[in-house]
C-alpha cells in the first residue's frame, strides 16, 4: 500500500537460509524460461505464436505491462474500500466501524479467513482434497490479528475497477486465442497477501472434472488470469511447476516427500512488476507460501473455460452447487463479460473493445439495474 503500514516482522525460523536460496534459485529460473513480454498479436490480429508456443511449453505466461497507472490506481481505491468494509471479526456482520460488512449478506461463498502465516487448505479434505500436504506455517508476531481474509469471492460485485479489467481487450483476446471464440466463465477472486501475514496455498492442481474423459489433454480445465497490484515476487507470488499441466496424473505428496519439504526443486515463481497479468493453465501443480516478506501482493484473479469442457458436463461441489451446465447456464454467467466489456468502455472510451462472440449483436449495458442485479452472481460459477 501506498501509505506507511507497520509491517510485522517475520520470517522461516530455522527454515529461513534455505528458504532465502530457494526464493533466489527460483527467481533465477523463472528469468531463463523465455515466457514473458507484451502482448502480441500478428498482422493478422492473431495472438503470436511465440506466445502461444511458451504457454503450452511452460504452462504459464508472464504478460508485462498490461494495466497502466490510472487503471491502477482506480483497482487501489477499490481494494482500500474493500479493507475498510471487511467484518470486523470472522462471522461479525459489521465492521470496525460499525456498517454491515462487506459480503456479511452473501449467499455465495464470499471471505476466506486464515490464521496469520497459516496453510488452511494444506492436508485437509477442503476444496475435494486437492491440497495433499500441508505447507510450513512460520510463527507469526505476537501481535498479529487472530485471522486474516485472504481470498474474496464473487469479486467482481465489490469492485468495478475489477470488472473493468474483466472487460479487457487485450487479456479477452487471449482467452480466446486459447480457448476458442465461444470461450466460457470460470470464476473470479481477489487475493490478498498481507506482509507478515498473508496465508499459503498448498500445492494443488485446479480442476476435478477431466482427468479420466478420454478427449483430456493439457487445456481440458482452461486457466486463469492473475492481473497483479502492486506485483509480486518469489516470497509472495504464485510458483508453478512448469510443463506439468502436461500430466494426467500427478503425486504432489510424492513431490514432496523426494524434496524433503515444501520447497519442490522444479518449481520457479511468478515474478511480475505493477500492472504485470500473468496467465497459468489450470492443470499446472502451483501454490504459494507464507508471505513473511515485507510487500503486498494483491491480484484480481479471473478464469476461463472452453466452452465444451462445460457445456453439457455436470460439476461443481467446490466454487459452487453440483449443476449440469446447459447453454442458458452459462449464457447467464457470461453477461458478467458484457457488462465487463460495457464497463471497461465507459472508462476507457479511446479502446476499441472486445467483441465477444456469443454476445454478437446484443450490448449488454453496466447500469444501475446491472450492478443490482450481479449479487450473489458466483453462485453461477461454471467450476470443473
Amino acid at each position: 500500500m501506498n501509505e506507511v503500514v507497520k509491517i510485522p516482522k517475520t520470517d522461516y525460523g530455522s527454515e529461513e537460509a534455505a528458504m532465502q536460496a530457494y526464493l533466489r534459485q527460483g527467481e533465477r529460473a523463472a528469468y531463463a524460461l523465455g515466457n514473458r513480454g507484451p502482448i502480441r498479436f500478428t498482422a493478422e490480429g492473431k495472438l503470436h505464436p511465440d506466445i502461444l508456443d511458451a504457454y503450452w511449453r511452460c504452462g504459464f505466461y508472464v504478460f508485462e505491462g498490461v494495466l497502466k497507472p490510472d487503471e491502477l490506481a482506480d483497482i487501489e481505491a477499490d481494494l482500500k474500500d474493500i479493507l475498510d468494509r471487511l467484518p470486523a471479526e470472522k462471522g461479525a456482520a459489521l465492521d470496525a466501524k460499525g456498517r454491515p460488512a462487506l459480503g456479511a449478506d452473501s449467499m455465495a461463498p464470499t471471505l476466506f479467513w486464515s490464521k496469520p502465516l497459516a496453510d488452511p487448505f494444506g492436508g485437509t479434505d477442503a476444496a475435494g482434497g486437492r491440497h495433499p500436504v500441508k505447507m510450513f506455517e512460520p510463527k507469526a508476531a505476537a501481535d498479529a490479528p487472530k485471522e486474516v481474509v485472504y481470498l474474496i469471492l464473487g469479486s467482481l460485485q465489490f469492485s468495478e475497477a475489477a470488472l473493468r479489467v474483466y472487460g479487457h481487450p487485450g487479456l479477452l483476446a487471449v482467452a480466446a486465442a486459447i480457448n476458442g471464440e465461444d470461450f466460457a466463465p470460470f470464476n473470479e477472486a481477489l487475493f490478498i497477501k498481507e506482509p507478515g501475514l498473508g496465508a499459503s496455498v498448498a500445492w494443488h492442481r485446479d480442476g476435478v472434472t477431466h482427468w479420466d474423459s478420454p478427449d483430456w489433454d493439457e487445456g481440458s480445465h482452461g486457466f486463469n488470469f492473475m492481473a497483479q497490484l502492486y506485483g509480486c515476487t518469489a516470497a509472495n507470488g504464485v510458483w508453478v511447476v512448469p510443463g506439468s499441466h502436461k500430466l494426467r496424473k500427478v503425486d504432489i505428496k510424492a513431490m514432496v516427500a523426494a524434496a524433503g519439504s515444501d520447497r519442490l526443486p522444479d518449481a520457479v515463481p511468478l515474478i511480475c512488476a505493477p500492472g504485470d497479468v500473468a496467465i497459468t493453465n489450470r492443470q499446472a501443480v502451483h501454490g504459494s507460501f507464507a508471505n513473511t516478506s515485507k510487500d503486498w501482493r494483491v491480484t484480481v484473479n479471473f478464469g476461463f473455460h472452453r466452452r465444451r469442457s462445460v457445456l453439457g458436463v455436470e460439476a461443481g461441489g467446490i466454487h459452487n452447487a453440483r449443476a449440469v451446465y446447459d447453454e442458458a447456464r452459462i449464457a447467464k454467467r457470461a453477461e458478467l463479460i458484457g457488462f465487463g466489456i460495457d464497463a471497461r468502455r465507459r472508462r476507457f472510451p479511446d479502446e476499441t473493445p472486445y467483441d465477444y462472440q456469443p454476445q454478437r449483436g446484443q450490448r449488454l449495458s453496466w447500469d444501475a439495474e446491472a450492478k443490482a442485479g450481479i449479487k450473489d452472481y458466483n453462485l453461477l460459477d461454471l467450476s470443473i
